[in-house]
């Protein structure tokens, strides 16, 4: 019976010493495992055993633990990531010890190793990645099953037959969600931490449908790798919750679970708020997991009070919906007053992703996309509340082809019947096509319309390769609104990319023959460009972007067929009328990192007294065939010319990686100087100092 119990223990013991990654570059893992000399001839289990014994006892027989630790009786242990590459040959990728001479002595011991027989797939030659954990006082492979084999032996037969519910299995939580469809929560400071990674020459990604899966992101980055190397060495449960890991996480067959706390508290000054201070208290819970290697999902509810600086929450109210509830928060929703010049906004997001292939992901959600590779998108931003939506990747060869449908919502007092607001709907596709090693360019289409004589949700635009624009058209080319754009990256370098978008809402060829600035020519651009690991300084990003939106883009003769909801764009978040400026710099280092953004704009108000009421443009909410000042001569900043400027500066320290958590100072300076002061806009300056503690899983938009 021992020697039974030994075979399974030698058996299953790899399984705790050593995990294998997927293989990053194809996304599948070997077909067989290395060859040690010593394992020829051997198949399935077995070789993979063989390998596991070899590479033990090897580290067991070179590893030279340094003699001061070995005085000191050191215990402890020395994670190593590692390759075997398609010529056989061992490399070291991360090493995570608290002692920089294990770490060297560990990049040392796999420097010796002998070229073996590499991995293969599909009968070829390939690299495969795995970890291994060399426990100090050193073990070799023998010892290590005896030690299993002992720990078997002692555990207490069962006193009673197993139920179904005691026979379920667990793992060991090894982080799933770094190899899932979930979706990666979009802050633009987190995602800077793998742009580079993603950016890099000749890859066949698609960075500008966001939010990115896990999956995507794993192929060119190695998140858990990443993680593992920030883990803190800490003992006891509230050390592990607090500084490494989800506050519940469950893993078995086939499924993984975790539940995490949502924090988001934030105490400041404000000069141009008459109260003591601004606040933020956001206490809210995630639930996220999976289900099979199809399903993921997750779901957030949040609970928030606050109070912003001045000019934030005159913003907010300028938004505010009919039926009396005072102000919509950007990017959240309608809030209620709370006491007296405070806010309550709830807040829930959710999303569901179904798998089936490689090639497809259906995605049901509420909650927000992005399309760009920039700061701010013209196309579809995540500046606006959060609305329903279904998603439709498709991923093949050298494309990516992204269907999303919304169901969005006017809330002006004109459309609301019955203290209901009135439905929109929105369809639009973007195809991401890979030209060259260099090159990537996309086409962007969207129409939005309305309830109008019943339609509904218009059942011509479920087909995701028809063209929105005819169908449209055919409908009625006044019942919706359609537009039409383009983006294009270029890789210079590794370090370099160069990027674009071209918006055009609509446009008369005679119009612009004639050169006339006619008001007709509804279009906008946007040129960026991003330096990685800028001036050779690892892991520091440097970013400038220049957006151009004429006026009335965005804007229709029906407004509630505008590319808006909730009052907000769901373009750029200024609307229409403007030009901007943007000067970015991210860096991180282990746990610290730092944010700094410097924005200067150009809109062009409009000055809404009893003189003059004209619209001039920048309003999406208006209907650009009533009150148009000029046909001709339509000029970004007519109207009350505003100049605007935005310093954004931000540090401090992630607790927890995980779940994102971080620990943050910050300060905003904003100077807001129009032509012509009136009631409603105004020359203000605005110094706004804050400090909290945040779990950083969506934008946050201060430059208004």
């Amino acid at each position: 019976m021992n020697k039974f119990f030994l075979s399974l223990v030698i058996l299953l013991t790899p399984l705790f010493v050593f995990s294998q990654e997927t293989n990053i570059k194809q996304g599948f893992t070997a077909e067989q495992f290395p060859v040690f000399p010593h394992c020829e001839n051997l198949q399935s289990k077995n070789l993979q055993n063989c390998f596991y014994r070899e590479v033990q006892n090897f580290v067991y027989d070179n590893f030279n633990v340094p003699e001061n630790l070995k005085q000191n009786n050191y215990k402890g242990e020395v994670k190593v990531l590692f390759e075997v590459d398609a010529n056989g040959e061992f490399k070291v990728l991360y090493v995570n010890a608290d002692n920089e001479l294990l770490s060297e002595e560990a990049k040392n011991v796999f420097g010796k190793f002998p070229k073996i027989k590499p991995s293969t797939y599909s009968g070829k030659p390939t690299y495969s990645k795995y970890t291994i954990s060399i426990d100090i006082p050193l073990k070799s492979a023998d010892q290590i099953a005896a030690e299993a084999l002992a720990a078997f032996e002692i555990e207490k037969p069962l006193e009673k037959p197993m139920t179904e519910l005691d026979s379920i299995v667990y793992k060991k939580y090894n982080m799933p969600e770094f190899e899932s469809h979930l979706n990666i929560p979009f802050s633009h400071s987190y995602y800077a931490q793998f742009d580079g990674a993603m950016n890099q020459v000749g890859s066949n990604n698609h960075t500008a449908s966001k939010p990115y899966t896990y999956a995507e992101v794993s192929k060119y980055y190695n998140l858990k790798a990443v993680n593992e190397s920030l883990q803190k060495k800490v003992s006891g449960w509230w050390g592990r919750k607090l500084w490494n890991e989800n506050l519940v996480q469950i893993q078995g067959e086939d499924y993984w679970l975790v539940l995490n706390p949502i924090l988001d508290l934030q105490m400041g000054k404000a000069s141009d708020l008459d109260a003591s201070y601004s606040y933020v208290n956001t206490r809210g819970l995630n639930f996220r997991g999976g289900l099979g290697k199809q399903i993921n999902f997750t779901t957030t509810v949040f609970e928030s009070q606050g109070r912003f600086a001045g000019y934030y929450n005159d913003y907010a109210e300028t938004l505010k919906p009919s039926g009396g509830n005072p102000a919509i928060i950007p990017g959240i929703g309608i809030a209620k007053r709370f006491k007296t010049d405070a806010y309550d906004f709830p807040l829930a997001e959710a999303n569901i992703t179904f798998a089936p292939s490689h090639i497809f992901d259906f995605q049901l959600g509420y909650g927000r996309n992005f399309i760009g590779d920039g700061y701010r998108s013209l196309l579809e931003s995540d500046g606006a509340s959060p609305y329903p939506y279904f998603k439709i990747n498709t991923t093949f060869w050298k494309i990516k082809y992204t269907n999303t449908y919304m169901w969005l919502k006017d809330v002006r007092s004109d459309v609301t019947v019955d203290r209901t607001y009135a439905s929109k709907y929105m369809a639009n596709h973007y195809l991401s096509w890979n030209v060259s090693n260099k090159l990537n360019v996309g086409f962007f289409e969207s129409v939005v319309w309305t309830d109008t004589n019943n339609r509904g949700f218009d059942v011509n635009f479920v087909n995701p390769i028809i063209f929105y624009r005819s169908v449209e058209f055919a409908s009625s080319s006044r019942s919706g609104n359609a537009l039409l754009g383009a983006t294009a990256k270029y890789k210079w370098n590794n370090n370099i990319n160069l990027y674009g978008q071209f918006l055009l809402d609509e446009f008369s060829i005679g119009d612009m023959k004639a050169g006339d600035k006619s008001w007709k020519n509804k279009f906008g651009y946007q040129l960026g460009a991003k330096y990685y690991n800028a001036f050779e300084v690892k892991d520091l990003l440097l970013q400038l972007e220049y957006n151009h939106v004429r006026p009335y883009v965005y804007s229709h003769s029906d407004p509630i067929t505008n590319y808006g909801h909730n009052n907000q764009s769901v373009g750029h978040q200024w609307g229409g009328n403007f030009d901007e400026f943007v000067a970015i710099g991210r860096y991180h280092k282990g746990r610290l990192f730092a944010d700094a953004k410097f924005t200067v704009g150009k809109r062009g108000l409009d000055f809404d007294t009893a003189e003059n009421s004209y619209n001039y443009g920048g309003n999406i909410y208006k209907d650009y065939d009533l009150n148009r000042p000029y046909d001709k001569g339509v000029k970004v900043g007519q109207g009350n010319k505003t100049n605007v400027f935005i310093a954004d500066i931000q540090g401090g320290y992630l607790v927890n990686p995980i779940t994102n958590l971080k620990l943050f100072g910050s300060f905003i300076y904003r100077n807001f100087d129009p032509t012509q002061e009136t009631a409603a806009t105004f020359k203000q300056s605005t110094t706004w100092f804050t400090i909290g503690l945040r779990s950083d899983i969506f934008n946050w938009y201060f430059d208004y």
